[in-house]
């Protein structure tokens, strides 16, 4: 394998989660041990319930620290030993309720040091817009038109503080809050309430919190007098689960930060991926999605931290092609992600066309853009990605047309795939934005669908990050999403895999040649050099890298999705035929 640290960074990196296979990271390593794994990963975007987390499968982080259950000191030294370089996640713009600051301002209200660290809805909104029956104030049409939600209603979870109050904190993502059934003896600070009444009371409020109903609307018989102080006790007694969003104006925000940046380094991390950063900057006007000049300016203060860590950074975005955000991002350095390739390969497999894959690779090619691509991910299929865009009153093109995306939308789905939507402030459903499938059953479970979707992949401009499931040729794991509930979707692909599966898929033709494939890309000289588009019919793909000697080319079929792959191996040509 090329050990150089270019080199190193243009290789093949895998994608899972510490217990995706067998039960914990270890197990990982030890499959990346065996002689069938030799060579065919550079890197490993290890997703983060390496650290401890509580929500959202990693992604509510409660803090950076490593997830004994799941990671230890072992297994990174046996990672550095395979010359495997990290990728973790920062998730810039929101941390867990549980998170030792957001349970001090729980604790302490307005007497902890981190009544700053995260954004109070109505202290943000202070002065433009009405406060509601509820407590919560309403921003002003003006405002509130302008936000861009990933729930339906405002981004908010209420929470009781030390002095009474329950107050809103800015809550974009994900949130969850349990009530517990109360018992007689909660009520003993009830004045005058006698042990009779608590019971019934009791039963009639465990009833409605078993039941999901609203307990303001719980009849309290007669008892009325009694509702305010006892659904007092109720509230204090719940519990959050949520993502809060961070207050980017407090210095103690940035000194975290640097401090988790240090610690991602000491991990072994090479590459951070800066999760939601796009929702960090709010500023009263604007979207709360990459706003300018904010979310620039928060970017490169980020961007020198990680360079003080000798880091690499990857800014996650989705937006439509047609906003040419990815430009914006690329044009001033950055590395991107490529959540085109996704949508684009099926269509070209399904219609057995090279037309629109082709632009955007020409488009990579000719920007010299540098990205990260992947097929399946933890996430979803992304399909709002592909759409074109209208700018004031000008339509700029995507990379499909609608017609197409709906096509894609159409086959994922009766093919199993969940959907998931986008939302205005009122809870309406604005547009589609990702279909939630393993990338396999997206292509009909089709053996060489999923070998030449790979082998593509794999000629593509980029650093190829290979989801496991993908590897295993997985399937929808329908039982997990509906056992997940209604914010489920994404576990139809998330499926974690024993080794005793393992071990029987290794023996499949679909992994083994993928295996092959992916050390050709992992250790091929030529992937270090340029890409070249031979000329080919629509139904056809011929690509070509080649670096000095070297050369590497992809010849496809795509009607029948039969291809070879030719290439440098010592000085002499070998040849793959699938």
């Amino acid at each position: 394998m090329n050990q150089d640290s270019n080199s190193v960074l243009n290789g093949v990196m895998l994608n899972a989660y510490p217990d995706s296979i067998g039960e914990n990271l270890g197990d990982t390593v030890a499959l990346l041990e065996l002689p069938e794994f030799r060579d065919v990963f550079s890197l490993f975007y290890i997703l983060p319930t390496f650290f401890n987390s509580d929500l959202d499968r990693g992604f509510s982080i409660i803090d950076y620290n490593i997830n004994e259950d799941l990671v230890s000191e072992e297994d990174l030294k046996a990672l550095n030993a395979l010359n495997i370089k990290l990728k973790f996640d920062i998730v810039l713009n929101h941390l867990s309720v549980a998170s030792p600051q957001f349970q001090d301002l729980l604790k302490n209200g307005e007497q902890s040091p981190y009544k700053d660290f995260f954004i109070n809805w109505n202290t943000f909104w202070q002065g433009h817009g009405e406060m509601d029956e509820n407590g919560i104030i309403i921003p002003e049409a003006k405002y509130l038109d302008k936000l861009f939600m990933r729930k339906s209603g405002l981004p908010i979870l209420k929470v009781g503080l030390p002095d009474g109050t329950e107050q809103p904190y800015w809550n974009t993502f994900y949130q969850k809050i349990e009530y517990h059934n109360i018992a007689i003896n909660d009520l003993q600070k009830v004045e005058g309430l006698t042990s009779d009444q608590a019971e019934l009371i009791c039963n009639r409020v465990n009833s409605a919190i078993d039941s999901g109903e609203d307990l303001n609307a719980v009849n309290f018989k007669g008892l009325e007098v009694y509702k305010e102080q006892v659904l007092a006790i109720v509230h204090q007694n719940r519990s959050y689960l949520g993502q809060m969003d961070v207050n980017a104006r407090s210095p103690l925000v940035w000194d975290f930060y640097e401090e988790t940046l240090e610690k991602l380094k000491g991990f072994g991390c090479r590459i951070l991926r800066l999760d939601a950063f796009a929702y960090l900057h709010k500023e009263i006007g604007q979207s709360n999605f990459f706003n300018t000049p904010g979310t620039w300016q928060y970017l490169e203060r980020i961007k020198q931290i990680a360079s003080n860590n000798e880091l690499m950074v990857l800014p996650e975005i989705h937006a439509e092609y047609g906003l040419h955000l990815h430009d914006e991002v690329a044009s001033k350095g950055y590395q991107i992600y490529d959540f085109f390739l996704p949508g684009l390969m099926i269509h070209t497999l399904e219609t057995a066309s090279n037309t629109a894959l082709l632009k955007w690779v020409r488009e990579l090619v000719s920007k010299g853009y540098k990205t990260v691509n992947m097929l399946g991910c933890h996430d979803g299929i992304p399909v709002l990605d592909l759409k074109g865009k209208d700018l004031a009153g000008e339509y700029r093109e995507g990379l499909l047309s609608e017609t197409e995306i709906e096509h894609i939308m159409q086959i994922i789905l009766e093919r199993g795939g969940r959907i998931k939507n986008l939302y205005s402030a009122s809870g309406k459903k604005l547009s589609y934005y990702q279909v939630n499938a393993t990338f396999f059953s997206a292509l009909g479970e089709d053996p060489k669908k999923l070998v030449l979707a790979r082998a593509i992949q794999l000629f593509m401009p980029g650093i190829p990050q290979i989801w496991y499931l993908d590897l295993f040729a997985g399937k929808n794991d329908y039982a997990a999403a509906d056992k997940a509930g209604s914010g489920g979707h994404k576990e139809i692909n998330r499926t974690n895999l024993s080794m005793d599966a393992i071990r029987k898929a290794l023996k499949e033709e679909v992994v083994q040649s993928q295996l092959h494939m992916m050390r050709l890309r992992n250790t091929s000289k030529a992937f270090n050099g340029s890409l070249h588009i031979e000329s080919s019919a629509e139904d056809k793909l011929d690509l070509k890298w080649s670096f000095n000697d070297d050369f590497a080319r992809l010849e496809a079929d795509l009607k029948n999705f039969d291809f070879i792959i030719t290439y440098t191996d010592s000085r002499s040509v070998e040849t793959m035929t699938f």
